[in-house]
């Protein structure tokens, strides 16, 4: 029987398909305590709208398996960061014309800035650090829709968090 570990490592983000939820760095535990499968998820941000697409992704593929008893726990402390993005995961973004994310600002403890510092961001496509910002949002809240000033593609760029 294969790992639960290597189970879970496999499924898929459910708004960036490129990317497992071990790549994005959501995944942070699992483990077998009493014949009981233990995975915890530590969501993007607390609302996140994934969240019961994940649970319900996971507990598929665990019991596809062959592992009947397993439980999904939601983790929220320390909270997720961008930083945590496998550098196979940032590698995989780019492959798919999304830029990913730089270094996460840093932060004394406490809630999550709400502010995003600017900063230049290659285009995925021609590498062009002439960028801008078409809108802070795209197809999910932790990216923005950009566009290249050299090649003219749009691209989108996950957020620092």
């Amino acid at each position: 029987m294969v790992t639960a570990l290597t189970v879970a490592e496999t499924v898929a983000d459910p708004e960036l398909p490129v990317l497992t939820l071990a790549d994005l760095g959501v995944l942070r535990d699992v483990s077998t305590v009493d014949g009981r499968v233990r995975v915890s998820i530590t969501p993007t941000y607390s609302g996140c709208p994934a969240l019961a697409a994940m649970r319900d992704d996971l507990l598929n593929a665990l019991h596809g398996a062959g592992y009947d008893d397993v439980e999904v726990r939601t983790v929220l402390q320390p909270p997720w960061s961008t930083d945590w993005i496998s550098a196979a995961g940032r590698h995989k973004l780019a492959e798919a014309g999304i830029a990913p994310p730089g270094t996460a600002p840093s932060r004394n403890g406490g809630p999550v800035p709400l502010g995003m510092p600017t900063r230049s961001v290659r285009c995925p496509q021609c590498g062009s650090a002439d960028t801008e910002e078409i809108s802070h949002f795209s197809g999910t809240a932790c990216k923005a829709l950009r566009r290249c000033r050299s090649c003219r593609e749009p691209f989108e760029h996950m957020k620092e968090i």
